[in-house]
């Protein structure tokens, strides 16, 4: 791949489900060996959500429906979206991972399929779509679909989060392991002007978005940023 080559143009859907298919069903693997800073992620998605009026506490919404794309082992639905939403449902295309959570509380349907083949059942309307560390498996194109459909299944008051890592490299990074650009823990994502770019091609709108906080570093390990982006149709107020 030359510099002039887009980083997607490199992605391999096989690659990426024989990677995955690889991976230990646990916070371990789901999260590249840092299972560690799964506590501090899903609070700081936890206080996003509640900067969008949605949460358990006094003041704040519950939604009624939920979908996680990308679940894996469901870590976000149970460690998250179990407390907001009365039902959810998850994509993920590795099975294996999605075997534990049929009887979980909340968890509608198990869609075992990747982003780009997932389409909502008809009538299926969302609160909240939240996907989080795996649209780096997508291509720009596929990505871009992915959040029509979403948009397309929101309920009126509804909100998309895209939560990712960000290249700090100047240009989009693909990361050959796991065929993707963008991997937890790894130097490979796009960049934040790339996702913007994007959000508007799929006519979203950024109602709000902040940098994740509290990830330790240290001289050994030094993850990449991550954002997190509230989205809404361009059409609704902000």
């Amino acid at each position: 791949m030359t510099e002039d080559t887009p980083a997607d143009a490199s992605i391999n859907p096989e690659d990426g489900l024989r990677y995955w298919e690889g991976i230990n069903a646990d916070d371990n693997g789901m999260l590249g060996g840092f299972a560690y800073i799964s506590k501090v992620d899903l609070q700081g998605s936890r206080n996003f959500l509640a900067k969008l009026g949605i949460g358990k506490k006094a003041g704040l919404r519950r939604v009624e429906s939920a979908l996680e794309g990308g679940a894996g082992i469901g870590r976000i639905t149970q460690g998250l979206l179990s407390e907001i939403a009365t039902h959810i449902d998850i994509v993920e295309p590795i099975s294996k991972f999605t075997a534990a959570l049929h009887d979980k509380p909340g968890v509608r349907t198990i869609s075992n399929c990747g982003l780009e083949a997932w389409t909502p059942s008809e009538g299926t309307t969302y609160d909240l779509v939240w996907t989080q560390w795996c649209v780096g498996h997508l291509t720009d194109a596929q990505l871009v679909e992915y959040l029509v459909r979403c948009r397309d299944a929101l309920e009126p008051e509804g909100v998309i989060v895209i939560k990712e890592n960000l290249s700090t490299s100047g240009r989009d990074a693909f990361d050959e392991e796991d065929s993707c650009v963008t991997s937890v823990g790894a130097d490979s994502s796009r960049e934040d002007s790339k996702y913007q770019s994007l959000f508007e091609e799929a006519g979203l709108q950024i109602v709000r978005m902040e940098l994740q906080r509290g990830f330790p570093q240290s001289k050994a390990v030094t993850l990449l940023p991550v954002k997190m982006y509230a989205l809404r149709p361009k059409s609704q107020n902000t």
